[in-house]
């Protein structure tokens, strides 16, 4: 009754005008098999309202399994053609908004790329980047494993996972004014500079994770229930991944050691001293395991950032340009808002060409030469890509991201296909998808 003028028909409609249950089922039992079509999501608890999973059955087998985006489109990448590039930052940074200092750092890399300031970063800026970034990486993992034990029942992983996130985002709002959706990496460097008691709040943080890390492999690792929950389950070799575009933990859980901070490193990831983890078992037990040994690994980076830090103190964090370098040197107002003190008595009370200055360019911004780049780095999910466009003006011609997470809801199928019902769930959350960078 709904078709169009050139749809198949089919041979029964189904309605919701009630009736016996048992006179529905015997009426199709005639037919001889147990395939349904099911929807798990987007209204489904662990697809989070955002994911829609097109299933098709033969009783609790997995036949067929079509993944449905576009419940989440923000349309992130057409509005930042309409911003500065500095401006560009706040909306990158919503993306993954589970891991947003990544967005904000590839992006930024590519627009320094673009303007030939690559090498002019200042190093305590880079070493600010990696500190932020690595201190991410870890509250992301926190919630991929959280979130992924707590849909299969172990709600204790949630409660803890959430328990070391926060002190992260603590340090972030001691460092940039928000504990999301920061805005912090900006073109040319940060925004500002560690706080006063920067250092102090982030060896409290240092010191916190390592008393409570270890919590995580005590619930986990010798649980037979939860390694039994995982192990063989969303299975993906090294071969499948190759030809899926699948990056991160995914692909390293297959044994192959592919991470970009060490093949094709940026902010000099060269010179910190960690390792690649990997994994041999390429099902979700494996991606969990990984992302628990790379909280460690990502602990030890922030300890060699802390050092050098305390060698940096009163270096700049941002370029020395003021034609590119907004903002410039600033610090926090006391509330962790707006500017401080020193910076508006400087430019409202001193300095009219500094008033200026700082109106032109919040207002205009810098323009950037013609030219395209692509800048990839190692997320917590994989290769995330920003291939930026210019025309040669002060806004962007063209910004378009490559998210692991688009390319791993590729894989779906080839991970689920052939399993059970009750084993989607598992492989989905294995993959850690965030459907911001998804639907951008």
């Amino acid at each position: 009754m709904f078709a169009g003028s050139g749809d198949e028909k089919v041979d029964r409609v189904y309605l919701a005008q009630g009736g016996d249950w048992e006179d529905i089922a015997s009426e199709q039992a005639e037919r001889g098999d147990e395939t349904i079509v099911v929807n798990m999501g987007p209204q489904h608890p662990s697809t989070h309202g955002v994911l829609r999973l097109i299933l098709e059955m033969d009783g609790e087998t997995v036949t067929s399994i079509r993944p449905g985006i576009g419940f989440l489109h923000t349309g992130i990448e057409k509005n930042m053609e309409y911003k500065t590039w500095t401006q560009g930052v706040t909306y990158v940074t919503r993306m993954d908004y589970v891991a947003p200092i990544f967005n904000e750092a590839a992006y930024c890399l590519a627009v320094e790329k673009l303007l030939g300031i690559t090498d002019d970063i200042p190093e305590r800026a880079s070493v600010i980047r990696v500190l932020m970034m690595e201190l991410n990486r870890i509250a992301s993992h926190l919630v991929a494993m959280g979130t992924g034990g707590m849909e299969i029942g172990a709600l204790t992983m949630m409660t803890i996972a959430f328990r070391e996130r926060e002190m992260i985002l603590d340090f972030f709002e001691a460092v940039s004014g928000l504990r999301m959706n920061n805005a912090y990496i900006r073109p040319g460097g940060v925004a500002n500079d560690l706080p006063e008691d920067g250092l102090a709040i982030l060896r409290t943080t240092i010191d916190w994770l390592k008393k409570h890390l270890p919590e995580y492999a005590a619930f986990c690792n010798e649980n037979p229930i939860f390694i039994g929950r995982q192990s063989n389950v969303g299975v993906m070799d090294l071969t499948a991944c190759m030809m899926l575009g699948v990056s991160g933990p995914p692909l390293r859980s297959t044994g192959y050691a592919w991470d970009l901070r060490k093949t094709q490193p940026y902010c000099g990831y060269e010179t910190y001293d960690f390792e690649p983890i990997t994994w041999a078992s390429n099902d979700s037990y494996g991606r969990f395991r990984i992302r628990l040994a790379e909280c460690w690994e990502s602990l030890k980076i922030v300890e060699q950032c802390y050092e050098r830090l305390q060698n940096t103190q009163g270096q700049p964090v941002m370029v020395a340009d003021r034609k590119i370098a907004w903002p410039a040197q600033l610090t926090l107002g006391p509330d962790g808002q707006g500017n401080s003190n020193e910076h508006v008595k400087h430019i409202m009370g001193e300095s009219m060409e500094a008033l200026i200055h700082h109106f032109k360019m919040v207002t205009e911004g810098f323009k950037v030469p013609v030219g395209q780049v692509y800048q990839a780095i190692e997320s917590p999910k994989g290769e995330l890509g920003a291939h930026v466009v210019s025309d040669g003006g002060n806004r962007p011609y063209r910004v378009h991201f490559r998210d692991p997470g688009f390319n791993h809801l590729q894989s779906i199928p080839a991970m689920c296909e052939g399993g059970m019902m009750s084993d989607v769930v598992v492989a989905v959350a294995s993959l850690d998808p965030v459907l911001g960078g998804v639907d951008r």
